[in-house]
């Protein structure tokens, strides 16, 4: 089952001379909503307004982004929700028009049924050929343009295989297909330094400022895959998954997740007491 609202309105389509659909001009974020309610919302909220602002898009008013909410959680009280905010409908060209009004487009679906496995026993992994372009003026931003992601996620068609690993043109390790990143380390976690390329998704900001109360360390470095393969621990963590640690990457192999059980944890309790 699918829902999806256009400014406001029911609509399966927008107009071909949406900048989003030409030049990936737009922003986009993905949650679940559970019981009608939109977990990490003022999180989401705040990453969206600092994605649009980044490329000079007038974001959404809250006020019409919650009724779009209420009006599909009212239907669809659990599902995948993704907000596409584009720049709006222009002319031919790069250049952005002079007046155009921003395009929101509110979609949910039927959140996916991954095996409860995949956070209690780990997944499979492997490493992607296609790696990421460094970019820093785009670096963090969830923008339209996930092409890089598209070609790296067609690499594999085993369905062992729960997600590809994207390294940029250093081999650093930056983030998953549609997941970030983090180690465990001895002395607490580490998690791809983005300045350059990938996602900064709302998960991952949860899991740093969630150490940081909690007392353990969580550092922003580079990761190359030397460092990876000595990790006690691989996790990877978005907003539809939650967190699944990875139990086998090619080669290596990991058995025991006791701080990606921790992560969980602190996870379900923050989400339990934020809006």
């Amino acid at each position: 089952m699918t829902l999806t609202l256009v400014n406001g309105e029911s609509a399966q389509s927008i107009p071909a001379d949406d900048r989003g659909l030409n030049y990936g001009d737009g922003v986009f974020r993905t949650l679940v909503i559970r019981a009608g309610r939109a977990a990490l919302w003022r999180l989401h909220l705040a990453k969206l307004i600092s994605d649009c602002t980044a490329l000079g898009i007038t974001a959404p008013a809250e006020a019409e982004l919650l009724a779009d909410i209420r009006h599909i959680a009212s239907r669809m009280p659990d599902c995948a929700l993704r907000i596409t905010v584009t720049r709006g409908s222009g002319g031919r060209g790069y250049a952005k028009p002079q007046t155009v009004t921003p395009r929101r487009i509110v979609s949910a679906s039927t959140l996916p049924d991954y095996p409860a496995r995949f956070a209690t026993n780990g997944i499979q992994v492997r490493y992607c050929k296609q790696q990421l372009a460094k970019q820093p003026s785009l670096a963090g931003i969830k923008h339209l343009n996930r092409l890089e992601n598209v070609l790296a996620r067609s690499e594999w068609t085993d369905p062992d295989i729960a997600e590809g690993l994207l390294c940029d043109s250093d081999d650093n390790v930056i983030e998953g297909t549609r997941c970030n990143l983090f180690l465990v380390e001895r002395d607490g976690l580490v998690t791809p330094d983005l300045s350059q390329c990938g996602v900064a998704g709302v998960t991952r900001d949860a899991v740093i400022t969630l150490a940081a109360q909690q007392g353990m360390a969580c550092r922003i470095e580079s990761v190359n895959r030397s460092r990876l393969s000595a990790a006690s621990e691989v996790i990877l963590v978005n907003s539809i998954v939650g967190v699944w640690p990875v139990a086998r990457l090619e080669d290596l192999e990991w058995r025991n997740f006791p701080v990606a059980t921790r992560v969980r944890q602190w996870l379900h309790a923050y989400g339990n007491a934020t809006d």
